[in-house]
């Protein structure tokens, strides 16, 4: 079965895009082959993207498969390019976004996405960490971290410089504490005079990105909350470019630059994997 993709990507996190109408009999499979960068496409995750532009605003369904096979609940960056892929598609400027979640809001222009991601949650049970308080300041493996999630969970430590940690020797050992039943995303921050620079390991990924947007939420969200950031609008560096970060009462909105990379083809065997000839 041969079948056409797009590639786009969000300040550098990037993702294999493919209209959920194709049946691709073992998604998990496929993703696992597709975002290999040495031997497939080459990707932080595969969205299966189903538009129904008869919605005001129109409504596309995510679901976000990543490397490793397994769903995401949400994907900040990743709604971001589903935005700016289902506005295309219905000559629109808003659109609704149905995530394993929830819905989310966005808005596209010139380029960029802004999306509703929610309000931060830190209760144990929505992390969700193993404990009966939130998990604040408190060491996990070699660095005190706070617990959020904002979407899905995340392990935010704050540090003096970013770009001196060893991140794929040092992420792993709190990305699989016991402190976090279902795992979590393990992400750094450090302050600038203009907001913070980001590094992320990825769950899922099970190594660094470019960028992470709920990463990116759970920095800004955990900032205001130990009092290291004082307006509503956070800027936050991860490498792959600049993301936006609006803490508000009830809900945080993340807003960046989306670009579509390129279009191709590839081919399946009767198993959903890529065919050795693609």
């Amino acid at each position: 079965m041969n079948f056409s993709f797009e590639k786009y990507h969000g300040t550098g996190n990037d993702f294999i895009v493919v209209d959920a109408d194709i049946c691709v009999p073992n998604r998990a499979a496929f993703a696992r082959e597709a975002c290999d960068r040495a031997e497939g496409i080459g990707a932080d995750g595969v969205l299966f993207l189903a538009l129904e532009p008869d919605y005001r605003p129109p409504r596309v369904v995510m679901t976000l498969v990543q490397p490793d096979g397994s769903t995401a609940e949400m994907c900040g960056n990743g709604a971001r390019c589903a935005a700016v892929w289902a506005a295309e598609r219905a000559n629109a400027d808003e659109v609704m976004i149905d995530t394993l979640a929830g819905t989310r809001y966005a808005r596209v222009r010139d380029g960029s996405a802004t999306i509703e991601m929610g309000p931060p949650r830190f209760a144990p049970d929505a992390v969700p960490v193993a404990r009966d308080e939130p998990l604040v300041r408190e060491r996990v493996g070699d660095y005190e971290v706070t617990a959020v999630n904002t979407g899905v969970p995340h392990a935010v430590a704050f540090v003096d410089d970013v770009h001196a940690v060893d991140i794929e020797q040092v992420a792993p050992e709190i990305r699989h504490a016991d402190a976090f039943p279902e795992g979590a995303n393990v992400t750094f921050a450090s302050r600038r005079p203009d907001g913070f620079d980001q590094r992320t390991f990825e769950r899922g990924v099970e190594g660094e990105t470019r960028s992470c947007g709920t990463g990116a939420v759970a920095i800004a969200a955990v900032a205001r909350r130990l009092e290291l950031a004082d307006d509503e609008r956070v800027s936050v560096s991860p490498p792959g470019g600049d993301l936006d970060v609006t803490v508000g009462d009830r809900t945080v909105s993340l807003s960046g630059p989306v670009e579509r990379e390129f279009e191709g083809d590839v081919s399946l065997s009767a198993t959903g994997r890529l065919d050795s000839e693609a």
